[in-house]
């Protein structure tokens, strides 16, 4: 029997995400790929799967799932109340569906997004060799509708020696490194201590491209256009009204606002899980 998974519920938002499409940035091509890559990479080890298959990136849970055929299953990232075949069940642990059982993902207590892997991959077909779902460029499979049948991959040959892990997205404030620049002159010296000891609040104007952050209003120094440069994931652009933006996994390749700062690649994963209403704050990289 061909394994699925019928979608029943989609949520808010829910797409297919891997590893994304790193390196064809000179085709125009953002990398895109999973909005916290830890959780994605977790998930896919807890399952035994290549690090690279795909997974279902749910955004403030209301995700419910059909296993077509006997599959495995499990959900890591933000972490809420599971129902699997009718019971309750934990994220962070292997889950396995019969034919015809449900896997239901409820909103989160902390955290914003939910990856729901299974053994063998989400198998839709790749798109300049990702599976993932651009929202910016439009590249990849469309966002996840109710009634969508998602093919799943052949299981790996072995499972690893792992079947639990602790999964805990941040509740409270959520502390990011920074370096400055590469356009820290164009602001008044005030703006990146603003930056740097303001409490920022995530805004409702948020997505997989970007969140614009609530706060001071951080001045320039100089008031000519800049001309577009590139631009990467944890940028933090300021537009024209002094308000920044944290560049996320589908972000634009060049912009025309300055960048003040750009978070570690390495805290960016934690600023995805952010929600609306919850706090940033910054430290500049020692």
């Amino acid at each position: 029997m061909t394994r699925a998974l019928e979608v029943l519920a989609a949520g808010p938002f829910t797409s297919v995400q891997d590893t994304g499409r790193p390196g064809l940035a000179d085709m125009g091509v953002g990398p895109s790929g999973a909005a916290d890559r830890g959780a994605l990479l977790l998930v896919n080890r807890l399952l035994g799967n290549d690090p690279r298959a795909a997974a279902l990136e749910a955004t403030l849970g209301g995700l419910r799932l059909r296993a077509r055929g006997a599959v495995a299953v499990a959900v890591t990232g933000a972490a809420g109340p599971l129902r699997c075949a009718g019971r309750d069940a934990w994220a962070g642990e292997v889950l396995h569906l019969r034919d015809g059982e449900e896997l239901e993902v409820g909103l989160p207590e902390a955290g914003l997004r939910s990856y729901v892997g299974v053994r063998g991959g989400v198998d839709v077909r790749p798109v300049l060799g990702s599976r993932s779902t651009d929202v910016l460029s439009g590249l990849g499979p469309p966002p996840i509708a109710a009634g969508q049948v998602l093919p799943v991959g052949t299981a790996p040959a072995h499972w690893p020696q792992v079947d639990a892990v602790a999964v805990a997205p941040a509740a409270g404030e959520v502390r990011l490194r920074v370096l400055p620049g590469p356009r820290d002159d164009w602001f008044v010296p005030a703006a990146l201590r603003e930056l740097l000891t303001a409490a920022w609040t995530v805004t409702a104007r948020s997505d997989r491209v970007g969140m614009r952050l609530a706060g001071p209003v951080l001045r320039r120094s100089r008031t000519e256009e800049l001309p577009s440069e590139g631009v990467v994931r944890g940028a933090l652009q300021v537009a024209a009204d002094g308000s920044p933006a944290l560049f996320l996994a589908d972000h634009p390749l060049t912009g025309g606002y300055p960048v003040i700062a750009v978070v570690l690649d390495a805290d960016v994963d934690r600023a995805a899980q952010a929600r609306p209403g919850q706090v940033l704050r910054f430290a500049r990289k020692r």
